[in-house]
């Protein structure tokens, strides 16, 4: 018998998939417009839980990132003090790329992300052999400090448990340019639909191989498809601070929104160990 925790999860689950897939639309349609308008090819962004990641995490980009889009439903009845300090000075380089990078990756080598946020800093030990494209790609992205002074814009508190980074634009629409395709789905770690705090996994729009520079970190585990690239894990400290964006809460008051914390990547680095 279903458990009215059980219901309530799946309700969440059930909407957090009914807003990814009005987004996706949102986007294609926009898409659409500019391409026949500008003649120009615009942002693939996927969303992750979401926006960018397509489940939980789509990505705006039609071509990209995993990354959600934020529509909040509610104003916040209060606001929790901002955990988090002024972010560095400087702007959101635009940069788009055509094509996915070369491969450059030593494939047999292990790599760490550093998110230097403004909330505090987030070490992440990436899978390598198990996702060289996606690694390949953020540290590609990293090196041309795509990431730097960009806003994580998405906060899930309800039923999924996931903080949504990677999108220059800030609104879950944004992108490298380029997709790259998904990865370690069958991953060990997710048992029983389930992404296990500490995970690191790419948004997606919700379609095959649709993931770009947005990206989901869970801090709680959370029941999701096997639809996102798992590429890294958070370290025991970096997974502290997301747990302080967490509390912070998020700005619709309903599970889903942009986070109240103030969370800027302020540089984000790849190191080969």
């Amino acid at each position: 018998m279903v458990t009215q925790e059980q219901r309530r999860r799946q309700l969440a689950r059930e909407k957090f998939l009914r807003q990814q897939q009005r987004r996706t639309a949102a986007r294609r349609k926009s898409h659409m417009r500019n391409t026949v308008v500008a003649s120009v090819l615009g942002v693939v962004v996927v969303g992750s839980v979401v926006s960018y990641a397509t489940g939980v995490f789509k990505s705006d980009d039609k071509k990209a990132n995993a990354g959600a889009e934020v529509t909040p439903s509610a104003a916040p009845t209060s606001k929790a003090p901002d955990p988090c300090a002024k972010p560095a000075e400087g702007s959101v380089k635009s940069l788009s790329w055509k094509k996915e990078p070369a491969m450059t990756i030593d494939k047999s080598a292990d790599y760490t992300m550093k998110m230097a946020t403004t909330c505090g800093d987030v070490d992440i030990a990436l899978n390598t052999a198990a996702a060289p494209h996606t690694v390949n790609s953020f540290d590609f992205l990293a090196g041309k400090d795509f990431f730097d002074h960009t806003k994580c814009h998405r906060l899930t508190t309800n039923g999924i448990y996931v903080l949504q980074c990677g999108d220059p634009k800030g609104t879950g629409s944004g992108g490298p340019g380029y997709t790259i395709p998904d990865e370690n789905l069958k991953d060990k770690s997710l048992k029983g639909g389930v992404y296990p705090a500490g995970t690191v996994a790419m948004a997606n729009t919700g379609q095959k191989h649709t993931g770009g520079s947005q990206f989901f970190l869970v801090y709680q585990d959370s029941q999701l498809p096997p639809s996102y690239t798992p590429f890294g894990t958070i370290s025991k400290s970096g997974l502290a601070v997301l747990k302080k964006i967490a509390a912070a809460g998020e700005s619709t008051g309903q599970g889903d929104g942009a986070p109240n914390a103030t969370v800027v990547v302020n540089k984000m680095t790849v190191t080969k160990s």
